[in-house]
């Protein structure tokens, strides 16, 4: 694809970056930054991003479809594109149901958007799809560049891989801790996966993994917290990581869950890159 993301990147809520903080990861290596927590509107973030580093690219992960038409973000696409050519990539995804009202017959306006975006000039090859299913994966492949799955394991990664053919991106999250005290990494760990206990696609997607309902029952099991935020020593961590990447995927973007995330960007920088 003409848009390079590398095999490493990183993912952090659109709230928690600016162009400093841009600058250190690029300068760490990483060949991409996905933005959190549905940022939309105009994208400014992005124009910001991109103005304070050289190389690395900016996925948006993602913009939810039900928050902003697809004409203005259109705009802001061509507005990026035009300034910082091939170094923006548009992820859009239907979110879930629990979040949004309008969440009526997702597959069909998930279509639409992509049907509206090709009209607005929105090349197929400069987006992505949130997927977890394989409907959603084969729509990635079909009419984008590929797929940015969210909480998954290897296991899902292989599965995604055969249903999207070899050609198109596979860029999975995966949740991290640079952490060797087992139980304090797994008490983050838990507090951040056991939100999306209470979304009803992402535990549909954790039972076909093989999770049990004791596993994603209240806070999540520690077999279930292990699995979806990988925790320990950095040589540890990035083994799980190799994992996705040795399952089939093209490029996987870390949410560090540390609260300084900049000491396990290093050192797993120093691991994968």
């Amino acid at each position: 694809m003409a848009i390079e993301v590398g095999r490493i990147g990183i993912w952090r809520p659109v709230s928690q970056i600016d162009g400093a903080f841009a600058a250190e990861v690029e300068k760490l290596g990483y060949g991409a930054i996905w933005l959190g927590s549905s940022p939309g509107g105009d994208l400014a973030i992005v124009d910001e991003l991109l103005a304070a580093t050289d190389r690395i690219t900016v996925a948006t992960g993602i913009v939810n479809i039900w928050a902003d038409a697809p004409e203005a973000i259109a705009k802001a696409f061509h507005r990026i594109n035009e300034r910082h050519p091939d170094r923006f990539l548009l992820g859009v995804g239907a979110g879930h149901p629990e979040a949004t009202q309008q969440y009526v017959k997702p597959y069909a306006a998930l279509v639409d958007y992509l049907d509206r975006l090709d009209a607005a000039g929105v090349p197929q090859a400069s987006r992505v799809l949130a997927a977890l299913g394989p409907k959603v994966l084969k729509l990635s492949a079909d009419r984008a560049a590929g797929a940015h799955p969210y909480l998954v394991t290897p296991e899902h990664t292989r599965a995604a891989r055969e249903v999207l053919g070899s050609e198109p991106l596979l860029a999975p999250e995966q949740k991290v801790i640079i952490d060797t005290d087992l139980d304090r990494a797994r008490a983050l760990g838990r507090e951040r996966v056991k939100i999306y206990l209470k979304l009803s696609n992402y535990v549909a997607n954790l039972r076909k993994l093989g999770f049990s309902d004791a596993d994603v029952a209240g806070d999540g099991s520690d077999r279930l917290v292990d699995a979806l935020a990988l925790h320990g020593d950095a040589a540890t961590v990035a083994a799980g990581v190799r994992a996705h990447l040795e399952a089939g995927a093209d490029h996987v973007n870390l949410q560090v869950l540390n609260e300084d995330p900049f000491p396990a960007y290093r050192a797993l920088a120093a691991e994968l890159l």
